[in-house]
């Protein structure tokens, strides 16, 4: 099979116009995430897949993950097994591998597989009911972790640091029917650590009626403050697709 060449991007859309690269990585930022520190909103849109659209056959999920002017930054693709994606469906475990338009991978998202989480009610933070999620960048260094908390009726997480230190939190809408039925955009509120202070919206955007009945290629957006600390911003990429997954990776 035929390597990819370097410097071609191999992911995302035909004919993407791809975010022309920093002129230089500020101290202490990971390798390719200096394009997230000219950024205050991303949009993440999951490719439909022909097959999965027509059978039913639920395939590895695609996205492409663009600036607020439609510029592509990064693409994501993930890496399960065909059993655990038939089986399992938004409890799989799997590996987002996100790379730039280097053809390098900039972060790695592992989400392990937890049989007995999701439970609202029962998650407490890290234990054996919490789904969680860790985020790496460069691929095999944590830089973080999204975990599922005890919240009653809304779904709420920790999003922590590579020191397991919580530095926000979000909370979603508070009824399960509004994020899955309802016909508009869904957010899911980024608040500071303490509660007292919203810093971001992680938007599950409605694709339109023809598009969500017969497909689960979603569409989500992140605003954060464009200061916010690099790492954060690629841990919140996380808890997208941590969020993706828990309600939204059901057959339609």
């Amino acid at each position: 099979m035929a390597q990819p060449v370097q410097g071609q991007p191999t992911g995302g859309e035909k004919g993407a116009q791809w975010m022309p690269a920093p002129p230089e990585r500020p101290v202490g930022c990971p390798p390719g995430l200096e394009y997230l520190t000219q950024l205050d909103q991303i949009l993440v849109h999951q490719q439909v897949e022909l097959l999965e659209a027509i059978l039913n056959w639920e395939t590895k999920n695609r996205y492409v993950v663009k600036n607020s002017m439609g510029q592509q930054v990064f693409f994501a693709r993930e890496e399960s097994g065909l059993c655990w994606r038939l089986c399992c469906q938004q409890g799989r475990p799997f590996v987002m591998h996100i790379t730039d338009n280097n053809n390098e991978e900039v972060i790695r998202i592992v989400r392990p597989f937890q049989c007995c989480a999701g439970c609202c009610w029962c998650a407490d933070g890290g234990n054996c009911c919490s789904l969680t999620i860790n985020i790496e960048s460069p691929p095999g260094t944590i830089v973080g972790t999204v975990t599922q908390t005890r919240s009653s009726w809304k779904p709420e997480m920790n999003v922590m640091n590579s020191s397991g230190e919580t530095v926000l939190k979000i909370r979603g809408p508070c009824c399960l029917c509004n994020m899955v039925c309802c016909r508009c955009d869904i957010q899911f509120a980024v608040m500071s650590a303490d509660l007292t202070q919203e810093v971001g919206i992680i938007s599950k955007q409605w694709a339109g009626a023809i598009k969500e009945m017969f497909t689960n290629a979603d569409t989500f957006s992140i605003t954060f403050p464009r200061d916010l600390d690099v790492k954060v911003k690629a841990v919140l990429v996380g808890a997208l697709f941590l969020i993706d997954f828990m309600f939204y990776e059901q057959k339609n």
